[in-house]
């Protein structure tokens, strides 16, 4: 089944929605994911709503911690950007987010690329060390199911783990927000096409949650209006104690306001003014594999000089492509995550 409506008719569905109803909420703490956040949080807004998303998701989610790397600033797509800007959006949102930043790990991760560090992984210290070493401690740890791994800017540090610690791929399961498969570019990949193919190489579970932009199959279609969050999001989430000063200047004591903020100093596209919250889609399919189409297929591997796909329908190694995604059954258990939240425990 295909789950393209048309995006006016979602917009007012959504606008007029008042349904609480959630689906595959767990019985009890031990059918939850245990899960690392791995993110480029600076890069436009959608990282900072998938990771407000996953906090405000206690009754589904354990978050052993949230990584960062460095992709682009918010100014554009080719700029690079600092890790450390990443790093203190990641720390905004986790305290606006119920004062969970020192709570739950924060830890910087690569600035580069996985070709530029590969060589330096055995290093006392080397290039998003402190990230790295903490998935390979998490991954070792024994539990009850795999942890998640839910990458949602390039693989840099996802690649460099599996190549310090090649044990960890037993233990893990990567649910990655990239690729426009079939089709080439997207950000995520780009910014770092050689580490995923070096995940593409392994065997580890690895999951495509597709972009696709301009195409109602990918996350590219789960969009809100800017109109939407002006609306719902103001005042929104727990209230805590001390301001934080936000991206754009300003002081926020709750997760809603800043959201809006986000969301009005950020470029929208379309009528309506709207935005794709890509990664938190990701999140969205962790809570409800129903909320798309799960696939099956041979993993293809990237052509990096030609940046072409290359099929290979004999391989042996598999992972998973999804597509078509539920934007309403999404969209509507976002806003309701926002009013009523349900804040992870602390690990």
């Amino acid at each position: 089944m295909k789950y393209f409506i048309p995006f006016i008719t979602i917009l007012t569905l959504l606008f007029i929605s008042s349904c609480n109803t959630k689906t595959g909420n767990p019985d009890d703490s031990s059918q939850k994911i245990d899960v690392i956040f791995d993110t480029d949080t600076n890069n436009e807004v959608d990282d900072q709503h998938a990771l407000a998303y996953l906090l405000f998701s206690g009754d589904y989610f354990n978050v052993e911690g949230v990584t960062v790397n460095a992709t682009s600033d918010p100014g554009g797509f080719d700029i690079p950007s600092p890790v450390e800007d990443h790093y203190d959006e990641a720390r905004r949102v986790m305290q606006l987010c119920g004062e969970l930043y020192g709570k739950i790990p924060l830890l910087t991760g690569a600035q580069d690329s996985f070709k530029e560090i590969r060589e330096f992984v055995y290093e006392e210290e080397f290039d998003g060390h402190e990230a790295v070493n903490f998935i390979i401690e998490q991954a070792m740890k024994e539990r009850d199911g795999k942890l998640v791994l839910l990458p949602v800017g390039k693989l840099t540090n996802i690649a460099l783990a599996l190549k310090k610690e090649p044990a960890i791929a037993e233990n893990v399961r990567i649910v990655w927000l990239g690729s426009n498969y079939p089709e080439t570019g997207e950000h995520n990949k780009v910014w770092d096409n050689e580490s995923m193919n070096y995940i593409l190489e392994m065997d580890v579970p690895f999951e495509f949650v597709t972009v696709r932009y301009g195409d109602p199959s990918g996350t590219d279609a789960v969009k809100v209006t800017q109109a939407q969050i002006l609306h719902r999001m103001p005042g929104l989430g727990p209230e805590i104690s001390e301001p934080v000063t936000g991206r754009h200047g300003g002081e926020y004591t709750n997760w809603g306001d800043y959201s809006a903020n986000l969301f009005e100093m950020y470029n929208m596209y379309g009528d309506p003014p709207s935005r794709a919250l890509f990664d938190m889609a990701a999140v969205a399919i962790l809570k409800n594999p129903d909320w798309a189409e799960r696939h099956e297929i041979p993993a293809p591997i990237m052509d990096i000089e030609n940046d072409v796909w290359v099929d290979r329908p004999e391989n042996e190694r598999k992972l998973i492509l999804w597509e078509w995604f539920d934007i309403y059954g999404i969209m509507n258990d976002f806003f309701h995550t926002m009013k009523n939240p349900e804040l992870v425990d602390a690990p």
